[in-house]
């Protein structure tokens, strides 16, 4: 990896195109092989016992402990991220439902914030509870946080941004109030990105991210990456390889594919989505707008303060309520009506029906969603055409 200072840590982009590769490989090719290989076999016994040994370092001997280009990917997701090392899954849940057993025991408790991913809190409610892990679900400020602590919590798992209203905990609060309890604090960080937002810097021990979204950035992969200290990376990893959650090869490569544009990609994704959250402001057909970097959002204080960036989600509220949602979602031209976000094409969807349909609208509400919310993950498209399209799908709805 080219370095012309040592003092000075490279920017984010470069370190997305170069990190965790040599200058020139030994076979001379500038893209990273795809080693498609379940098992890698040894000279000798000698070299066996080596590297059982710890004397010598290699690709382990099967696929389900590692691989080249996985360890390639790898080491480049964990310089984005600041941390020590990386181990990549088959995808954004995998992460997460793997850290958190390798975490958690019968007797302990995890607390999480309200607006998590919901596979997220279901599989808390689902499958941790019937372990014996005790969970608590409250709303994302750091005085709901400080109330749900205790001294048998060991883990405090949120995110920032959150799904879908982009609200933004104080990550300086909760690492010091979690440290005073000797918590562990694990963050779900999809939204924010590397680019915006780099959550090890501030304290907290575990970055999560789905690599599906921005970091692989073209709707093609699914991944999921969990980033941190060498030690509890070791950990997590030991149950990788029990759990069966591995990574293919193939997925690695499009992985690092997509993070060499990851830095010119949310550039854009942020500048364009900030001037689609104004238009939507002033528009008449819409009641409220969540992006961070509005200065109406509830925590823009604590986004000015830990994002370089608003990201690309933008959400708002219909006057028209559910069918209104169905109407703008049917006119726009050039979002396509699909769930996820973080690639190069815009999406819309209304979560009451994409995420909750099986909810009725009471159940709905109970949990936040209101019927006349759109969500919007804008792509690279010129921001000119993005708000034209929005805009004649709005004043439709007059």
């Amino acid at each position: 990896m080219p370095k012309h200072d040592e003092h000075r840590e490279l920017g984010a982009s470069t370190r997305a195109v170069h990190a965790g590769e040599p200058r020139v490989r030994d076979d001379r090719s500038l893209t990273p092989p795809v080693v498609n290989s379940s098992t890698f076999p040894f000279e000798n016994t000698a070299e066996l016992v080596a590297f059982m040994s710890g004397e010598v370092e290699r690709t382990p001997e099967y696929g389900r402990y590692g691989n080249p280009t996985l360890a390639a990917c790898e080491a480049r997701l964990a310089a984005l991220d600041g941390g020590d090392a990386a181990v990549l899954m088959p995808s954004g849940m995998a992460a997460i439902t793997t850290t958190l057993l390798s975490m958690l025991r019968a007797g302990q408790r995890v607390v999480m914030t309200s607006d998590v991913y919901r596979k997220t809190r279901q599989f808390a409610r689902q499958v941790l509870v019937r372990y014996g892990v005790e969970v608590d679900i409250v709303e994302p400020t750091l005085a709901s946080l400080e109330a749900a602590i205790r001294d048998d919590t060991r883990l405090v798992f949120t995110e920032s941004p959150t799904n879908p209203y982009l609200r933004v905990v104080d990550l300086e609060g909760l690492v010091a109030l979690a440290r005073r309890h000797r918590a562990k604090t694990v963050i779900d960080a999809t939204f924010a990105t590397p680019i915006n937002m780099r959550p090890l810097e501030l304290g907290i021990d575990l970055v999560i991210h789905s690599t599906t979204k921005y970091l692989g950035g073209h709707n093609d992969l699914l991944g999921g990456v969990v980033i941190g200290s060498q030690p509890m990376i070791d950990a997590i990893r030991e149950h990788v390889g029990m759990l069966g959650a591995i990574a293919d090869p193939n997925t690695a490569y499009l992985t690092m594919r997509g993070l060499k544009t990851l830095g010119l990609r949310v550039e854009r994704q942020n500048t364009s989505a900030l001037r689609i959250a104004r238009m939507l402001s002033e528009h008449p057909a819409v009641s409220q707008v969540w992006y961070p970097l509005l200065e109406s959002h509830p925590d823009h204080a604590l986004a000015k303060r830990y994002l370089r960036g608003g990201g690309g989600l933008v959400s708002f509220e219909l006057r028209g309520g559910l069918p209104a949602g169905t109407r703008l979602v049917d006119a726009v031209k050039i979002p396509k009506l699909a769930p996820s976000l973080g690639g190069v094409e815009s999406l819309i969807e209304q979560p009451a029906l994409m995420s909750f349909f099986e909810l009725t609208p009471e159940q709905r509400s109970a949990l936040g969603i209101r019927e006349g919310l759109v969500r919007m993950s804008i792509g690279i498209e010129d921001p000119e055409d993005l708000e034209l399209d929005l805009r004649a799908a709005l004043d439709a709805l007059l």
